[in-house]
C-alpha cells in the first residue's frame, strides 16, 4: 500500500475519479436495494449516482487536459489510511435509517479525509487539488439536500416511515416477542415443579438454565427455518433465528436467576415478582407493537402466564 502523501498528483487526480465512480455505483446499489419498500429514497439515491458521475467526468475532463487518457488503477484499497467502507449496499434488506445515516458519514469522511491530506501536504498544487476535492464533496452533501426536499415529500416521509415500522415489527418485534413469550412462560412448569420437588436453589437454577438455553436453541433454528424472508420481508433468516433465540434465553433466565439466592423463599418469591414483571413487559410489546388492546393483552398473557405456573407447583408438590 502506498500512503496518501507519497501520490503524485496525477495518482490523487486518478484516485479521486475512480472514488467518484465507486461512489456512483454505491449509490446505485442503494437505490436498487431500497426500490421495492422505499421507491422515494430510492429516487434520491439514483439522482446522487448521476450527481457522482457528472462529477467523475468533470475530473476526467481536467485529468486528460493535464496528463493525457491513460488513467492509472488507483484505488482507496491501495492508499494506507484512506477512508473504506463497509459493503452495506450488499446487505437486503437494507435499513432506511442506516443507509441514510451511512451516506452522510461517506460524504463527510471523504471530505474530511480530503482536507486533512491537504494540510499535511508539502507541493502547493496539490494542497490545492486537495482542497477543492473536499469543496466537491461539500457540494455533494448540500445537492443531496436540496434533492431530498424535491423528492421526499411529506408524504413521501411519512410512507416510508410507515414501511420502515412495518419492516422493524417483521424483523425484529415478532421474532423477539414470540422468543420472548416462549422464555417466560414455557420455563416455568419445570422451573417451579424443580423448586418445589427438591426446595433446592442450586439445582432449581440449573434446571432453569438448561430450559432456558435448550429454549433458545430451539426457538431460533425454528425461526431462522420457517422463513427465507424473500416473499415476506421479514429479513434475513440468521437475523431473525438470533433475535428470537436470544429473547427465548432471555425470558427464561430472568426468573431464573433468583434461585442463586441460597435461601429457597426468598428466591421463589423474587423469581414470582420477575415472572410479574416479564408478562407484564409481554402485554406491553403486544399493545404496542402488535396494535391488541391492553387489557386484552394482559389479560391472555397473565392467564397463560398464570396456568403454566400452577401447573410446575401442582407437578413439583406431588
Amino acid at each position: 500500500m502506498k500512503r496518501f502523501s507519497d501520490l503524485t498528483e496525477q495518482e490523487v487526480l486518478a484516485l479521486a475519479i475512480t472514488s467518484e465512480e465507486e461512489d456512483s455505483r454505491i449509490y446505485r446499489g442503494f437505490a436498487d436495494g431500497l426500490r421495492p419498500h422505499f421507491p422515494a429514497s430510492a429516487e434520491l439515491f439514483d439522482k446522487m449516482a448521476e450527481e457522482e458521475i457528472r462529477h467523475r467526468e468533470r475530473l476526467f475532463a481536467l485529468y486528460q487536459q493535464k496528463f493525457g487518457d491513460y488513467l492509472p488503477l488507483v484505488r482507496r484499497q491501495d492508499v494506507k489510511g484512506f477512508v473504506k467502507h463497509k459493503p452495506l449496499w450488499l446487505v437486503r434488506p437494507l435499513g432506511l435509517d442506516e443507509v441514510r445515516k451511512y451516506a452522510a458519514e461517506m460524504e463527510y469522511e471523504t471530505a474530511r479525509f480530503y482536507r486533512k491530506a491537504a494540510e499535511a501536504s508539502r507541493d502547493a498544487s496539490i494542497r490545492k487539488l486537495l482542497v477543492e476535492l473536499a469543496e466537491a464533496e461539500d457540494h455533494h452533501e448540500s445537492v443531496a439536500h436540496q434533492l431530498g426536499e424535491q423528492i421526499l415529500t411529506e408524504d413521501a416521509r411519512a410512507a416510508e416511515e410507515r414501511t420502515a415500522h412495518r419492516m422493524f415489527v417483521l424483523q425484529y418485534v415478532q421474532p423477539g416477542l414470540a422468543g420472548l413469550m416462549d422464555g417466560s412462560v414455557s420455563t416455568l412448569a419445570p422451573l417451579f415443579a424443580a423448586a418445589f420437588a427438591t426446595h433446592n436453589t442450586w439445582e432449581t437454577f440449573l434446571v432453569g438454565l438448561a430450559a432456558s438455553v435448550g429454549a433458545g436453541i430451539s426457538m431460533g433454528f425454528a425461526e431462522a427455518l420457517s422463513d427465507d424472508g424473500s416473499l415476506t420481508g421479514r429479513g434475513a433468516p440468521w437475523l431473525r433465528g438470533s433475535v428470537c433465540g436470544l429473547m427465548t434465553t432471555l425470558g427464561g433466565i430472568g426468573h431464573t436467576l433468583p434461585y442463586l439466592i441460597p435461601d429457597f423463599w426468598a428466591a421463589t418469591v423474587l423469581a414470582i415478582a420477575v415472572v410479574a414483571v416479564e408478562l407484564a413487559v409481554i402485554s406491553w410489546i403486544r399493545w404496542r407493537y402488535m396494535d391488541t388492546p391492553l387489557l386484552s393483552a394482559a389479560f391472555q398473557v397473565m392467564v397463560g402466564g398464570a396456568l403454566v405456573f400452577l401447573a410446575g407447583i401442582l407437578i413439583g408438590s406431588s
